[in-house]
């Protein structure tokens, strides 16, 4: 007969095998928190540390405003002017909203740039290039900026807006911007 293995030992070799290995694998997954628990042990049995005190809280020093006769500091001296005028803003001013809108009106005057000035037939124009990169030829009494500016002087440095802005008490006041050229 020959040495031959039959199925059943061999099954039976690879499951004992398989038990082998087993057994060293679970050998291996141990206790291995005993390092921590040992530590966390350590630190408990410390004897506690010294807790700084709370810092003291200074009282709050109080003002009286004895200046009844002075501007209130907490309110705008443009709203305590129109109170003093007996009216809102500062002369009844208000934007014609009744007008149609120019071109240069939808930029913001910090988009807009003066790039030089031209004569025809003894007119002078400003050219502003406008956020796109187009350059416009504007005149007296043309609008720009989103404020309602006027365009009340040309010259060679730069031109005049008369902007018509909101005074922040309901009114309108009136704010004179420079754009100077190539600025």
């Amino acid at each position: 007969m020959s040495r031959a293995t039959s199925p059943g030992r061999h099954n039976r070799r690879v499951m004992v095998l398989m038990m082998l290995c087993a057994t060293v694998f679970l050998a291996g997954c141990g206790d291995r928190m005993q390092d921590l628990k040992q530590y966390v042990a350590q630190v408990k049995a410390r004897r506690g540390g010294r807790i700084e005190p709370l810092p003291q809280i200074k009282p709050f020093e109080t003002y009286t405003y004895d200046d009844m006769n002075l501007r209130s500091p907490f309110i705008p001296e443009l709203q305590s002017y129109a109170g003093m005028t007996g009216g809102k803003g500062t002369s009844g001013l208000h934007p014609n909203f009744n007008r149609a809108r120019q071109y240069l009106e939808q930029f913001p005057l910090d988009s807009l740039k003066m790039m030089g000035t031209i004569t025809v037939n003894g007119k002078i124009y400003a050219l502003i290039r406008d956020g796109d990169g187009i350059v416009h030829r504007v005149t007296l009494g043309n609008y720009m900026g989103q404020n309602f500016g006027k365009i009340v002087k040309i010259s060679q440095a730069g031109l005049v807006l008369r902007e018509i802005i909101p005074d922040g008490q309901g009114g309108w006041m009136e704010r004179m911007t420079t754009i100077q050229l190539g600025g």
